[in-house]
């Protein structure tokens, strides 16, 4: 099951490759997923960031200071890894070893939790990440994965 499990993750990261992120498809991802957790009554924050530059950031009543340091520590998973944080999360759990043996790395500053996804250019590979906070991982991941996409399919 775990196996499954895994490669539906990497499907994900195969599907949602992007021919173009700049501001204004930023702006668009973004606006999306604020109407969406609007419309759900979500309370999330959100973040998206190329290059290390933050783009757009949203956070929603009912989030907290605590979302922002969990978007932080996994968006940094995932642009040192180049996978979605869930992914990470997942492989972990199968193989039974902790952050810091599989990839020398300190989960007080790296978590291995659903919610940031990379963003991958065709022929060009990771350049940033889209990350969600405030709900179950599972949740956290899977909204993203609609945020993306819903943008994909829109052509942007």
């Amino acid at each position: 099951m775990e196996n499954t499990e895994l490669e539906t993750l990497l499907a994900q990261e195969k599907e949602l490759v992007l021919s173009r992120f700049n501001d204004s498809d930023a702006w668009a991802l973004g606006s999306w997923m604020v109407e969406t957790a609007r419309e759900r009554n979500l309370p999330i924050a959100i973040d998206i960031v190329r290059h290390g530059h933050r783009l757009f950031h949203y956070s929603f009543d009912g989030a907290s200071p605590d979302n922002e340091q969990w978007i932080k520590r996994k968006a940094a998973l995932v642009d040192r890894v180049g996978h979605s944080s869930f992914y990470v999360g997942r492989e972990l759990a199968s193989s039974g070893k902790t952050i810091e043996e599989s990839k020398l790395i300190s989960e007080r500053d790296f978590a291995p939790h659903g919610g940031a996804f990379p963003l991958i250019i065709k022929n060009v590979g990771p350049v940033g990440h889209v990350a969600v906070s405030g709900l179950p991982q599972e949740q956290d991941h899977a909204l993203v994965v609609e945020a993306l996409r819903a943008h994909v399919a829109r052509g942007e």
